[in-house]
């Protein structure tokens, strides 16, 4: 048989000929060491001009390109294209990785870039979306992500004089970007009238700020922050491609083919036109440039290098070439010396010397090449054409011999016969012509025999024969030179073949793959001398096999190298190299052959050189002849832990559920059981599928794992505590080198591995997020700091934690597609590893976020079970299935040793030696260098030491674990034992199990602590129960069994069997007493009856329940009637009546012992007075059913004795208990988790004390003490209540429930606020007006717009609007927002998206101005390392949090956030260095972050409604607590994970789950919760201690908790009353308060936010003040006022003085003083109201309200002047006339009424203004009195004469009239003020200013907007200013146009800015 293992001789890259010049730019370097670096294909190449050498990186799986030279100028970056492209960091100097980035980007990565320092890399994605990320890419990190750009992105660039600033640049496009915490902010590029908007290609920053960037046109754009500053007019005739930035200057270079040189500040040094050199042509362009020094080097669009020297810049050096754009298909290699001819697409023949590596002669065709020949003599060059054309070429000058065209279509192949004489021609016409050499290339012959195109030709060494492969897979022989088709083919068995190029035949079979039939392979060609055969295909790999090679699925060799296809590989005439082409790289690599006898020797040559050949792995298909696999492996290898439904998927599950279930949840459900139990002692170990899971902990303890548990087991004391974490089968444990933490992995659809802490068994982190279906091995490294996992998915990932920060430092996929048993990390050099599996070995090494791999060097690799690494770090000891022991150095095998017989199962390295373990159940001792075994042990029964806890099943067991400490050996078997060795050779057995198999069976003794099991393990175990703790006695079985049953007397003991049989055995010594074998199927039931025991019953799975005699042991009734397998079966007390359940939950009843089936009703059902209860149908059970009762089975039931409590079991491993009778369905229970999957069956013990439960696949046995009712301590429960929130309301409050409905409107998705109709002002088209005048005839000046008669004479415009004042606080749906800042010297709280720090002192406010809409938290940073430092969370689609310093404004950090809708409550951690937040997302996301790197570390979803708040324990930065609607959970954050409990209730009588909404801190773990019904819980630990009834009468809406004295205040909705207040200060365990009273006047006090400081206490109120609150004299100072309730809609500002009233839906109407900047008066309307106006002297104020009514104060004295209501809806304006005679008031009666003030305070309306087409929104009157302008809300406006009413229609006599203000949104006049994006909102007020050069408007965006006035034209430009939220609804200049105020709709908040005038 041919030999099927791959060649041993290799290849190396030697050279490659080309650059990637298209598609690409900047990617040409000099590195520090003046080597060149750059990249063609998917290689990154180092070249040495110097000695002319090439190095090569081959890290890449696809093309590259991009790339990027770290600032050190050692390190590039480079990026590829693919599906999951990746970027290698790598050394130019050894080639070594550094780093591999992935995960992020797919498609391929466009551009990538250092920062000055070196520390960040950026990268661009050429995914849709043009993703730019920002990576720590030392750690693999990445730090920020961005959608880049909706179009191409073509360069980015660090800004390198401004920290976190980033420049990218790209089609019509520049964008300019801040990286503040993980926030890439943009801003795009101003273009402005500077320059056109275009597309721009390459971009370099300078300092100060200043942008240079090249564009398509050739110009060079100047930027000056995000501005275009200048251009520099033609710098290139058209694009620049690249710009290159050094010491002293930049260079630039261009498609014009010029590169030219600028100095610091851009003014031109020089330019060199490459085109006008000696090597330069028409059509150069130049795609990339760098300038070091007076060195230049450019790289061309066509694949060309030239190095340009500055001095002598006409003579540049052209240092590499290639083929340009186009396929490269023809390859020949010249016959007698070291050359190599390609022709390609880009019709360029060119010739290559293989030695000097260079370029030789290049002559360019008429037509594209396809493939090239050379005659025998190397005289002739034959190239076949695309056309169908050949022509000949003499090789010596390039001239031409002839050119003959006798086909349509292309030429593929040619070949010169060896003697010659013809040349053969194969063209895609399907035909092979032949042509006569020496007769001039005449046609002498033709083969036609194939249908479809020639692929492949070669030539017999006579010349007689030719051999063709075509395009469909035949293989076709001719004769020569005739071309006639040879049929027969015996006189072809001796030709020999000249060449071998074909894939087709039977001397290449093996190339193929086993089961492929595509034409992947484009080219072979054999090497005889040496056997091997090189081939080429459309994967790019280059591939080494032995020739021949005739069975399919050969093994070889591979390389990487080329991207895409290869569509040519040929070996030099010599055998020297092979040379292969790339089609789409356009590139020619040159390989080294290195023969068997040389690979030999090069076993030590550098890594480099290996590293070439790395990939070079095995083939794909497996070798025939693998050695047996071991059955027990076999069996684990197949084992795939998957589950029809994972924990994780519950949650969803019951929520679908909870629909259907919404009726019968309201009903009243059974309570809970008040007993409990608690997990005592488990029966079991996992040996039968885990390895090394056995080990000493620090303290001689000893821990390992069994189903969902790990257990650590005292020998001395014989007990367990267990860590309960997780909560499905752990599959792998590792200690930490410590031995005082663990980490186990678990089977999980995320699953999960948690690090625990053996003392306290709580959890130090858990790593999730990267294993699918479960994690199968584990290791920390020696300084414990790192754990490396490796996942059970089909791609078995690999990672590398930090687990203490949960940080995934690597990761790798794909690692091998069979199971891996052990992965290692090395104890000398944390950054490598090794992985060990089926039939693989290998050894890793870190690199950034990735690993990188290398297989071992062995012939075969056999699989391997265990691994260590020996007392070097490049030794290696690895076990294999075979039983030896293989020794590695590096990645080499050096030898191997024979250790066991059998697979070796573990290995554990001591001080001097090893240990071993193998399925011959030995355990070896061995030498340091397993030379020597220097002891064994044999586990046998005889050895067995008498203080054993158990029973030895079988001798010599399989050793499945071992571990040494404490002077002892620790092993543990398959068969589920752990046992100790002395050395000195005793053995002790310490724990036991069942072996593999389900557990079924289960019986508790009538009246001892004893239980017997019985197992699909063919065995019957009897075990104590008393604290011994053993296996008593244990039996073999012919079969499997699935039940038992001890007699009444305890002295029988009756098993049934899998077959059908069953026996009944006596109870002490097992021996059989009589059997029985009647039915087919299992025995799944079996039940003495009670008293004395005389009937037996027998359920089988055939339906049938045979009832027997035990006395005379005769069948004696036959229950029939049942359809189905029977699952359960109950006596009567008085063995007369059965009870059966069968699988399809039916319920059957017969009478015994005939077996007659009865028909009870349910009623009587209940009365009968049953023995014992273990089933699981019936009304007295129903409430045991799940919600979710589709997936999952109840399988088990048991009553206790005194028939107070029911447990069961169920196929979610879950053992829960219920107070009996369950009535009704979904009853609360206790549900403890323990076992993996489903629990079998549940049985109590005679006295009730004990429960025993078995899992089925976990084979343990699991006991359970029972705690009855009242001796309960506060422990800590381990389980959790029922399925279904309890739907008891959580309480109701008006406040709370608007806070928990309410929409937050996102402002950029507001729609309007008024009912408008018609079409928008600048969507209306224009009427022309009757009497368009003529435009000469005009006599008189138009008259002025407007009154402008109160202003100085020197009109200014206004140029800016600053904030100045801010009215309002955000206290109605907000809490917890006001706090003290500077030791009480300021306070900070927010309204609006603006954040306000107010000076006590002196009353100033400064702003935080940087959110995009409301904020809805504010928290403060109370650690000193962290003064001043504020977090705010803002409302949005995707909000942020920013943290801010309060007193500079300086944000400090952004953290996006996936909470959409909005961030509803933040809070900073003990260290101030974590942040919380809470979204109002569906889930309600809990997330923490690390605000300063802007990293998130945790993210969980929070609760099914809404959580308004959580906060961090304040001594703590992993625990916090969250309160919400029926909701309390306390958390921790344990790595990356959280962990959540919820608030148990139990433990206080009648305590229910109320909507909870503040929280507070006292020492002790304790925890203060206030509630809606105005009690405080408190908490210890989880549990409710005590309820602190009524601490408000209403709900307690905030909680503060005094760091200094521990102190709590709280803060509610109550009445004031004597005792009682809504602030109350409570001593530290919330025991003792005094009650302040707010002095605000309300009838209810509703306190929002309440903070204590020095003395003093600061409250924030729903109706909007903050009040100061002095804690000796409670004194109340209020420090700011607002309107309660909003829209604020009515403001007026006062004619002469800087005053303003506001008028409120909440009934008020307030005074405000500008200059004082408070709140001078208020008065109480009692009704909302609408509208308010000044008259024009100040004296009087009217106010429209919304009732229809309006009022008329006089201002001095506040008094009503006068009062009337003639409509009965809203007045929306109300207007005094200038000269004080009229009062207008316009409604949305669609009315205008004119009242004469001078008839005095009776107030008849004298007329009204009719036909107004809708509501009337504004009005104002004309300076004369005589008219009123009225806009509407059907988009019209109107003008009527004062006072007849009547209409002006006349737009002449319109344009005439000068108005007295200007508050409209609609005219011409104002059409400009309406944007584009109106569609849904709207403009809603406007005013013009006193000059009337300006108009301010508010819009239902929430932006003030600044235009000149008029503005007659579209769309006009103005400055936007942001700060409002939605719904502006007001906005007035004050006198003197100082200021304007802005009244806000849904922040009842007013802002007053102040008017910045142009100077004169």
């Amino acid at each position: 048989m041919a030999d099927r293992t791959a060649p041993n001789c290799h290849l190396r890259l030697e050279w490659v000929y080309g650059y990637r010049g298209h598609q690409c730019r900047n990617n040409l370097y000099y590195t520090a060491a003046k080597e060149i670096v750059y990249f063609v294909a998917g290689v990154g190449v180092v070249y040495n001009t110097r000695e002319h050498k090439q190095k090569f990186y081959l890290g890449h799986n696809d093309d590259i390109i991009s790339l990027a030279l770290h600032p050190e100028r050692v390190l590039v970056a480079t990026g590829q294209v693919g599906k999951e492209p990746y970027i290698c960091v790598w050394d130019s100097y050894t080639l070594q990785t550094v780093s591999i980035l992935k995960d992020v980007h797919t498609h391929g990565i466009a551009c990538l870039a250092f920062d000055l320092e070196g520390q960040c890399l950026v990268s661009v994605g050429l995914d849709s979306k043009n993703t730019i990320c920002v990576w720590d890419w030392r750690r693999g990190k990445v730090l920020a992500a961005a959608p880049g750009h909706t179009d191409r992105i073509f360069d980015i660039s660090w800004d390198l004089y401004q920290p976190s600033k980033l420049v990218s640049c790209g089609v019509k496009h520049i964008k300019f970007w801040s990286l503040c915490g993980n926030a890439l902010t943009p801003k795009r590029g101003v273009f402005g009238k500077t320059g056109d908007l275009q597309t721009i290609l390459c971009l370099a920053c300078a300092k100060d700020e200043v942008t240079y960037s090249g564009a398509l046109n050739g110009d060079i754009y100047v930027w000056k922050g995000i501005n275009l500053m200048r251009t520099v007019q033609g710098a290139h005739g058209s694009g620049i491609f690249s710009m290159n930035v050094c010491e002293e200057g930049f260079a630039t270079g261009g498609r014009d083919g010029c590169v030219r040189l600028w100095d610091l500040n851009f003014k031109p040094i020089t330019v060199i036109d490459l085109r006008e050199t000696d090597q330069g042509y028409k059509g150069l362009s130049v795609r990339s440039v760098c300038w070091r020094g007076d060195h230049i080097l450019v790289g061309t669009q066509d694949s060309e290098i030239f190095e340009v020297v500055v001095h002598d810049r006409t003579k540049p050096f052209l240092i590499m070439q290639g083929h340009c754009e186009g396929e490269l298909w023809a390859l020949a290699v010249h016959p007698t010396k070291p050359l190599a001819m390609t022709g390609s697409d880009d019709r360029s023949v060119r010739i290559w010397s293989l030695i000097d590596h260079a370029l030789i002669a290049r002559c360019n065709m008429e037509e594209p090449i396809r493939c090239a020949a050379v005659s025998t003599d190397g005289i002739h060059l034959a190239l076949g054409m695309k056309d169908g054309s050949f022509t000949v070429l003499r090789v010596r000058d390039m001239t031409e011999v002839v050119h003959i065209k006798d086909r349509k279509e292309a030429i593929h192949e040619l070949k010169y016969s060896p003697d010659g004489a013809h040349l053969a021609v194969g063209s895609n016409d399907n035909s092979v012509d032949i042509y006569g050499v020496v007769q001039r290339y005449k046609k002498v012959g033709e083969c036609i025999g194939s249908n479809s195109f020639i692929t492949h030709m070669d030539w017999s060494t006579d010349s007689k024969y030719l051999q063709t492969n075509d395009g469909s897979g035949r293989r076709l022989f001719y004769r020569m030179p005739s071309g006639k088709e040879v049929t027969n083919r015996e006189e072809l068995k001796l030709v020999q073949w000249a060449s071998w190029t074909c894939v087709l035949g039977p001397e290449v079979n093996g190339i193929w793959p086993k089961y492929s039939d595509i034409n992947d392979i484009n080219s072979v060609d054999a090497n005889f001398n040496n056997q091997v055969l090189v081939t080429a295909d459309d994967y790019g790999l280059v591939k080494l096999l032995r020739y021949p090679c005739v069975k399919k699925g050969a093994k070889f060799k591979k390389y990487l190298g080329h991207s895409a296809h290869i569509t040519n590989a040929r070996w030099s005439h010599d055998y020297q190299w092979v040379i292969t082409i790339g089609g789409a790289d356009h590139s020619v690599f040159q390989w080294k052959f290195v023969p068997e006898r040389k690979s030999k020797e090069a076993v030590h040559i550098a890594t480099q050189e290996t590293f070439a050949d790395s990939n070079s792995e095995e083939s794909d298909s497996d070798q025939s002849d693998v050695p047996e696999m071991d059955s027990e492996i076999e069996q684990e290898t197949q084992l795939t832990y998957r589950r029809q439904v994972y924990k994780e998927d519950l949650p969803q599950l019951k929520e679908q559920c909870k629909e259907k279930h919404r009726a019968t949840a309201m009903k009243k459900r059974e309570r809970a059981p008040g007993s409990g139990v608690k997990l005592h002692f488990i029966h079991g170990y996992r040996g039968y599928d885990c390895r090394s899971n056995l080990f000493y902990t620090q303290t001689g303890e000893i821990v390992y794992h069994v189903a969902a548990i790990g257990v650590v087991y005292n020998r001395q004391q014989n007990t367990q505590r267990f860590y309960m974490g997780h909560d499905d089968d752990i599959l792998c444990l590792a200690i930490h080198p410590l031995k005082d933490f663990v980490a186990t992995g678990q089977v999980g659809r995320d699953s999960s591995i948690h690090i625990w802490d053996t003392e306290t068994l709580k959890p130090m982190s858990v790593l999730r997020g990267f294993h699918q279906l479960g994690v199968c091995a584990l290791d920390f490294s020696v300084d414990g700091k790192r754990l490396a996992s490796v996942g059970l998915d089909d791609n078995h990932t690999i990672v590398l934690w930090d687990w203490r920060k949960g940080e995934k430092l690597s990761a790798m996929r794909l690692v091998h597609k069979d199971k891996i048993f052990v992965v290692k990390i090395n104890p000398y050099l944390p950054d490598k590893l090794i992985t060990a599996g089926v039939k693989h070995m290998k050894f890793w090494h870190k690199a950034g976020g990735g690993l990188i791999g290398r297989k071992g060097n062995m012939g075969k690799t056999e699989t391997m079970m265990c691994a260590v690494y020996g007392w070097s770090e490049e030794m290696v000891f690895s076990g294999t299935c075979t039983g030896d022991i293989c020794i590695w150095r590096d990645m080499f095998l050096m030898k191997t040793v024979k250790a066991h017989d059998g697979p070796v199962f573990s290995v554990h390295a001591l001080e001097k030696g090893f240990v071993t373990g193998g399925k011959d159940g030995i355990v070896a001792l061995w030498d340091d260098t397993f030379e020597r075994c220097l002891k064994t042990y044999a586990i046998k029964r005889a050895v067995l030491a008498p203080g054993s806890k158990g029973l030895l099943l079988e001798d010599n067991p399989s050793i499945r674990a071992i571990s040494l400490g404490h002077g002892h050996i620790l092993v543990g078997t398959k068969n589920g034992e752990i046992l100790e060795v002395d050395k000195s050779g005793p053995i002790t057995l310490l724990v036991q199990g069942h072996m593999e198999g389900e557990v079924w069976g289960l019986a508790t003794h009538p009246h001892l602590p004893l239980c017997a099991t019985v197992s699909d393990d063919k065995t019957l175990r009897i075990w104590d129960l008393s604290p011994s703790h053993c296996m008593l006695a244990v039996r073999k079985l012919r079969k499997g069994g699935r039940c038992c049953c001890f007699s009444p007397d305890g002295k029988a003991l009756a098993v049934g069997l899998n077959d059908g049989s069953f026996l009944i055995v006596n109870a002490d010594t097992l021996e059989d007493l009589v059997s029985f074998h009647h039915r087919k199927d299992i025995i799944s039931d079996i039940r003495f009856s009670p008293g004395s025991g005389k009937y037996l019953a027998v359920a089988s799975g055939d339906t049938f329940v045979d009832i027997y005699n035990v006395m005379s042991s005769k069948r004696v009734g036959v229950c029939k009637g049942c359809l189905n397998y029977i699952t359960h079966l109950d006596w009567d007390k008085r063995g007369k009546l059965l009870q059966v359940n069968t699988s399809a939950k039916e319920q059957f009843f017969f009478e015994a012992p005939r077996g007659k089936r009865q028909t009870i009703p349910a009623t009587e059902v209940e009365k009968i007075d049953w023995s014992t209860w273990t089933c699981v149908l019936g009304t007295s059970v129903e409430g045991i059913w799940p919600l979710i009762n589709e997936v999952t089975e109840v399988t088990a039931a048991c009553l206790s004795n005194d028939r107070k409590v029911l447990a069961t079991g169920d196929d979610l491993g879950y053992v829960k208990l219920f107070k009996y009778p369950v009535k009704g369905k979904y009853a609360k229970f206790k549900r403890y988790v323990a076992h993996s999957t489903h629990v079998t069956n549940v049985r109590w013990t005679h006295d009730d004390s004990l429960l025993v439960t078995v899992g089925g696949g976990d084979t343990c046995l699991m006991i359970w003490a029972h705690e009855p009712e009242g001796h309960r301590e506060f422990k800590l429960c381990d389980s959790e209540e029922s399925d279904i929130e309890s739907e008891d309301d959580g309480g109701y409050d008006s406040d709370v429930t608007r806070e928990n409905e309410i929409n937050y409107t996102i402002k950029a998705l507001s729609s309007n606020m008024r009912p408008m109709t018609g079409v928008k002002p600048h969507l209306q088209l224009k009427e022309p007006s009757v009497d368009e005048r003529p435009p000469v005839s005009r006599a008189l000046p138009q008259p002025e717009k407007l009154q402008t008669n109160n202003v100085g004479k020197k009109k200014r415009p206004i140029e800016d609007l600053v904030l100045e004042l801010v009215f309002g606080y955000r206290g109605n749906d907000c809490r917890n927002n006001v706090h003290y800042l500077n030791e009480g010297a300021d306070i900070i709280y927010h309204t609006a998206s603006i954040g306000i720090v107010l000076n006590l002192t002196t009353s100033c406010q400064s702003f935080y101005v940087e959110h995009s809409d409301d904020i809805l938290c504010l928290t403060i940073n109370q650690h000193p390392k962290f003064p001043n430092v504020v977090a705010t969370g803002q409302v949005a689609t995707s909000p942020s949090i920013h943290v801010w310093d309060a007193m500079t404004k300086q944000t400090l950090s952004v953290l996006r956030c996936f909470h959409s809708g909005g961030v509803c409550s933040i809070s900073f951690s003990a260290t101030g260095k974590l942040l919380l937040s809470v979204g109002l997302d569906h889930e309600h996301t809990v997330t923490i972050w690390k605000w300063q790197e802007g990293a998130k570390v945790a993210s969980r979803v929070g609760h099914t409604q809404r959580i308004f708040v959580a906060e961090f324990r304040p001594d703590s930065d992993t625990h916090f607590v969250s309160v919400g609607i029926k909701h309390v959970r306390f958390w921790t954050l344990a790595g990356r994970a959280l962990l959540s409990k919820k608030g148990v209730l139990s433990s206080i009588e009648d305590a229910r789950m109320q909507t909870m909404l503040s929280v507070a801190f006292g020492a002790n773990n304790l925890t203060f919760t206030g509630t809606i019904s105005g009690d405080v819980c408190v908490w210890k630990e989880h549990i409710l201690v005590r309820i602190v009834a009524k601490a408000h009468t209403g709900p307690v809406f905030t909680m503060y908790t005094t760091l200094r004295d521990g102190l709590i205040v709280t803060g509610g909705k109550e009445r004031p009353s004597k005792e009682g207040g809504a602030l109350k200060l409570w001593d530290q365990e919330l025991k003792r308060c005094r009650a302040f009273r707010l002095e605000t006047g309300q009838i209810i006090d509703c306190v929002r936010s309440v903070c204590r400081g020095k003395g003093k206490i600061l409250v924030g109120t729903r109706n909007a003040e903050i009040i100061e609150v002095g804690e000796k004299n409670a004194a109340c100072n209020i420090l700011v006022n607002g309107h309660m309730d909003g829209p604020i809609w009515g403001l007026g500002t006062h004619p002469s003085r800087d005053v303003f009233l506001s008028a409120a839906e909440d009934g008020t109407v307030r005074l405000w003083d500008i200059p004082e900047k408070k709140m001078l008066n208020k008065v109480n309307l009692g009704h909302p109201a609408r509208t308010i106006s000044y008259s024009p002297e100040g004296d009087m104020v009217a106010i429209g309200m919304k009732n229809g009514e309006f009022i008329i104060l006089l201002v001095a004295s506040l008094k009503i002047w006068g009062k009337k209501r003639d409509r009965r809806s809203p007045i929306q304006d109300i207007r005094f006339s200038p000269n004080s005679c009229y009062l207008a008031v316009g409604s949305t009666e669609s009315a205008v009424d004119f009242y004469d003030l001078t008839l005095g305070p009776q107030l008849n309306r004298i007329n009204c203004c009719r036909d107004i087409p809708s509501f009337v929104m504004q009005m104002d009157f004309s300076a004369d009195s005589a008219y009123v302008q009225i806009s509407t809300g059907a988009y019209k406006r109107l003008v009527y004469e004062v006072p007849s009413g009547k209409q002006v229609t006349e737009q002449s006599h319109i344009d005439r009239i000068t108005w007295a203000t200007w508050t409209s949104v609609l005219g011409d006049e104002v059409i400009g003020i309406w944007s584009r994006n109106t569609d849904k909102a709207d403009v809603t007020c406007a005013c013009v200013s006193h000059s009337g050069l300006n108009i301010v408007t508010g819009d239902d965006f929430g932006m003030v907007k600044l235009f000149d006035f008029p503005c007659p034209e579209k769309f006009a430009k103005h400055k936007r200013f942001l700060g409002h939220s939605a719904h502006l609804t007001n906005v007035r200049f004050t006198n003197g146009d100082r200021f304007v105020v802005s009244a806000g709709g849904d922040d009842r908040s007013l802002f007053v800015w102040r008017c910045v005038h142009a100077p004169h």
